[in-house]
C-alpha cells in the first residue's frame, strides 16, 4: 500500500481546491465577456461599442481579483489579515507609485465621463491624432505621421480636450484681399457671389445663417474682406477646402475681380527738383508713398 505523507496530501489538495476555483473563474469570465460581446458590442445603429475593449478589460479584472480571493479563502488563508495587511502595504506602495495611481484613477475617469471615444480625433496641449486604445495606465494616439504616442492617462485627464470627431461641423475663416481700384458696386457683387458659393460645393452648409462675407477693413496694400462657411461633418476637410478655394478663384475671375498683392508706387519730383539739386549739390529727392 503506497502512502503519502500528510503534507504532500494536503499541498495536493489545496492546490485541487485552488484549480477549480480558478476554473469556475475562468468560465465565468468568458461568459461575461460573451454575454458583454452580445448584448453591449454593438451601438443601436449597428457600429461597434469603441469603448467595448476598456470595459470589457476591467471587468475581467474585477472577476479575476474575485476568483483569486475565494481561492485563497478556500485554502484556509485570513482574508480579513491579509486585507489589513495589504491595507498598510498598500499605502506605502500608493506613496511609492503615485503616478501610476493617478493613471488608474485616470482611466476610470476617462471611463465614465467618456469625453472621446477609441477611434475619434482629439486635440489637447497642442497635440492633435486619433485616439487608438485606452489602458489602465496610458492612452495611446495615432498623429497624422501616422506614429503611436503613448500619453499617461492622468496628464489627459488634467488637460483640456478637444473632441473634433464630435464636432457637427468645421468652421474656415478667409481673409480675401481685392485691389484698391474695385468700385463700391463690385465689392457688394463680391460679396454676393461669396454667400452663393457654398450651394454649389458639396458638404459646405448653405445655411444663410452659416456663411458669413462682410467687407472689414482697409489694409496697407487690399480691401479685405472676412469670408466665413462650415463644412459638414460628413465631408473631407482638406479636400472640401480645396474645392471651395477654386471654386472663389473661377467666380472670382469671371466676374473680373482682381486679388489684391503688396504693391508700392514711387513719385518722383519733376525737372525743377534737378536744377534745385544742382544748384545746391545734393541730389534730387524722391518720395515713396502708401501703397495704391
Amino acid at each position: 500500500k503506497l502512502v503519502y505523507p500528510d503534507n504532500f496530501v494536503k499541498i495536493v489538495d489545496n492546490a485541487y481546491r485552488i484549480l477549480i476555483v480558478l476554473n469556475v473563474t475562468w468560465f465565468f469570465a468568458r461568459l461575461f465577456g460573451g454575454l458583454l460581446q452580445e448584448y453591449w458590442g454593438r451601438r443601436s445603429d449597428g457600429h461597434p461599442n469603441k469603448m467595448m475593449p476598456v470595459v470589457k478589460r476591467i471587468i475581467l479584472v474585477i472577476v479575476w481579483i474575485i476568483g483569486i480571493v475565494m481561492a485563497l479563502s478556500n485554502v484556509g488563508v485570513n482574508i480579513s489579515a491579509l486585507l489589513g495587511t495589504l491595507g498598510i502595504g498598500g499605502i506605502a506602495f500608493a506613496l511609492a507609485a503615485q503616478d501610476t495611481v493617478k493613471n488608474v484613477f485616470g482611466a476610470f475617469t476617462l471611463l465614465t465621463d467618456k469625453p472621446f471615444n477609441i477611434g475619434d480625433t482629439i486635440r489637447f496641449d497642442n497635440f492633435e491624432g486619433t485616439v487608438v486604445d485606452i489602458g489602465i495606465r496610458s492612452t495611446r494616439i495615432m498623429n497624422y505621421d501616422k506614429r503611436i504616442i503613448t500619453f499617461p492617462n492622468y496628464k489627459i485627464t488634467d488637460s483640456s480636450i478637444i473632441n473634433i470627431s464630435s464636432e457637427p461641423m468645421r468652421r474656415v475663416v478667409l481673409n480675401l484681399g481685392l485691389t484698391y481700384d474695385t468700385t463700391a458696386k463690385k465689392m457688394k457683387e463680391a460679396l454676393e457671389l461669396l454667400k452663393a458659393i457654398p450651394k454649389r460645393v458639396e458638404n459646405v452648409s448653405s445655411n444663410p445663417a452659416d456663411v458669413v462675407a462682410v467687407f472689414t477693413e482697409y489694409s496697407d496694400s487690399a480691401l479685405v474682406i472676412m469670408y466665413i462657411y462650415f463644412i459638414e461633418k460628413q465631408g473631407d476637410i482638406l479636400g472640401v477646402t480645396s474645392n471651395m478655394n477654386m471654386e472663389i478663384l473661377d467666380t472670382f475671375n469671371k466676374a473680373g475681380l482682381d486679388f489684391a498683392f503688396p504693391t508700392r508706387t514711387v513719385y518722383i519730383q519733376n525737372d525743377e527738383s534737378e536744377h534745385e539739386s544742382k544748384d545746391t549739390g545734393k541730389a534730387p529727392e524722391s518720395k515713396v508713398d502708401s501703397l495704391k
